[in-house]
């Protein structure tokens, strides 16, 4: 019997279609060993995307590593001679820790690389592969361009602080803007250049329209020299380019990055399928003058593309918002917001014992979860936007951009104890939390010793029967504290309602979700 591409997998279908496009391109097939000297990445701790790799001891006595990383190892072996451009693809396995399961995951990548003397024909080379790597997908898919350089360049121009930097970044890509401008101003820049940082924001778009409004946000040289070079760019690419979209808030790694970043995502995965940019400073670690550039396709989130649709998932799913309300007190000021900003059910949620209500005419579908599950649900696309709280949020470190402070659940994040309590710090701080996360990065960043004791509730009787020293907790008018004897020692997280989005979503739903949110904004005025 004669085999069919479709007989295959989509994830089989695509590395077919994948190899045959790369070598026809003019890239060799590089092959890794599943095993490496653990020095290397020791060594090159910072280009990693996560410092944890399981080590082992080899029989020659040598300390080893899964590899947790293809690039690496191309850049380290690769040595391109003065004027070469070497060009690889590969299709490989890596073990990275995962943040959900809490364990080591192996996880398939298939991409290419070019280092050594790459210029703007090869870097319009590499761009244009990762466009045709996710039209053989041959569903609706979206490339995403930006320019460290952009960023960087503004961050230079208005003096931040190296140790800002990476924060900023972090809320940039989050898309976090009311923390975004707080931090700033907090690291001391003016108003003007918080107003220029936050615009960042607005830059997102097709690529053409996008460069012309960019440019009107230039402050330095840098920039323009950054959007000199996307443009040139988009010339390169000709009518290929057309579909790009280009968002300067796209800030990648510092450390790794230093030019063209790009991301791709597919419609019905939650999550970036493509991964790349130009990452010279690693290149040159092994090769001097080098540069290099490159991306890589995660085979594994393209599974999802095999799933069947079921009856409970309308065929026209990509024109509706699906949104994820917490149970409770919460969830019904939530949708008394959304309401009022002209999404109002069609049917009152409360009164039906339907788990999904939705309206038909603007387009919207809700459902209620537990509030700690909010993140879960956007996060992984089951749901398009939610409302969750901060303190979520930052226990659970869940993978969604963050785009409203809505103000609603005012509160903060606090460390209590008994009323005149001193800090013995010869000894660990007993901490009683059920933030166990926040605890441990909270306590981390000021280089004190703790024991966290975990608990889900009732977290006040800690230290009043001895458990614990102090507890770390949610604190909304301090009357269950004072009560019991216990008082505030510091507050160190606001706390309130936030409107989150899937990172996918957001690229498919934009317009959608940004008129909702201007009318949220809106109802929040009034």
């Amino acid at each position: 019997m004669q085999l069919e591409l479709s007989d295959f997998s989509a994830v089989e279908r695509s590395t077919l279609r994948l190899r045959v496009l790369y070598e026809k391109a003019g890239y060799r097939k590089f092959r890794c060993s599943r095993f490496e000297e653990y020095s290397l990445y020791q060594q090159n701790e910072r280009f990693l995307a996560d410092a944890q790799v399981i080590t082992f001891t080899d029989l020659d006595g040598h300390l080893r590593a899964i590899r947790p990383d293809v690039t690496l190892s191309i850049a380290k072996n690769a040595q391109p001679a003065p004027g070469e451009c070497k060009k690889y693809y590969y299709t490989e396995q890596i073990c990275r820790p995962s943040r959900e399961s809490h364990t080591f995951a192996e996880i398939s990548q298939m991409g290419l690389e070019c280092i050594g003397a790459v210029g703007p024909a090869e870097q319009a080379e590499v761009l244009r592969l990762a466009l045709q790597s996710l039209a053989v997908l041959e569903v609706p898919v979206v490339l995403e361009l930006s320019h460290m350089g952009f960023v960087t360049a503004l961050l230079d121009a208005v003096g931040v602080d190296p140790a800002v930097r990476p924060r900023l970044l972090e809320l940039l890509r989050d898309k976090n803007a009311h923390e975004l401008c707080a931090e700033a101003r907090r690291a001391g820049l003016s108003a003007e250049a918080v107003r220029e940082l936050g615009a960042i924001l607005t830059l997102h778009g097709p690529l053409a329209a996008t460069l012309q409004a960019a440019r009107t946000h230039c402050c330095c040289a840098g920039q323009r020299a950054a959007l000199d070079e996307l443009e040139a760019l988009c010339g390169a690419l000709g009518p290929e380019g057309e579909g790009i979209q280009l968002d300067l808030s796209l800030a990648g790694d510092m450390e790794y990055y230093n030019g063209l970043v790009f991301s791709g995502y597919v419609d019905g995965v939650p999550r970036a399928v493509l991964k790349g940019g130009r990452y010279d400073l690693l290149a040159r670690r092994f090769t001097p003058g080098a540069c290099a550039l490159g991306f890589a396709m995660y085979l594994d989130e393209l599974e999802r593309l095999n799933a069947p649709m079921t009856d409970a998932a309308p065929a026209d799913s990509r024109t509706w918002i699906n949104i994820a309300l917490p149970k409770g007190r919460l969830g019904d000021k939530a949708y008394g917001l959304l309401a009022a900003a002209g999404y109002g059910a069609d049917e009152d949620y409360n009164a039906t014992r339907k788990l999904v209500v939705e309206n038909a005419r603007a387009g919207v579908r809700y459902f209620l979860v537990k509030p700690s599950d909010v993140a879960i649900y956007v996060e992984h696309g089951a749901a398009d936007l939610g409302i969750a709280g901060k303190d979520i949020l930052e226990e659970s470190g869940a993978d969604v951009y963050e785009l409203l402070d809505t103000g609603m659940g005012r509160c903060r994040m606090c460390v209590a104890g008994p009323k005149g309590f001193a800090d013995d710090e010869s000894r660990a701080l007993r901490v009683a939390t059920k933030f166990v996360n926040i605890a441990r990065a909270h306590y981390e960043s000021r280089g004190r010793d703790i024991d966290i004791i975990k608990l889900n509730g009732s977290i006040e009787l800690a230290p009043i029967l001895g458990l614990s020293d102090v507890i770390v907790d949610i604190v909304e008018t301090g009357t269950t504290l004072r009560e019991n004897n216990l008082e505030v020692i510091e507050e160190f997280m606001p706390i309130s309602a936030r409107l989150i989005a899937n990172k996918a979503s957001y690229r498919f739903k934009y317009r959608q979700m940004t008129a909702l949110i201007d009318k949220m904004k809106e109802a929040l005025a009034k």
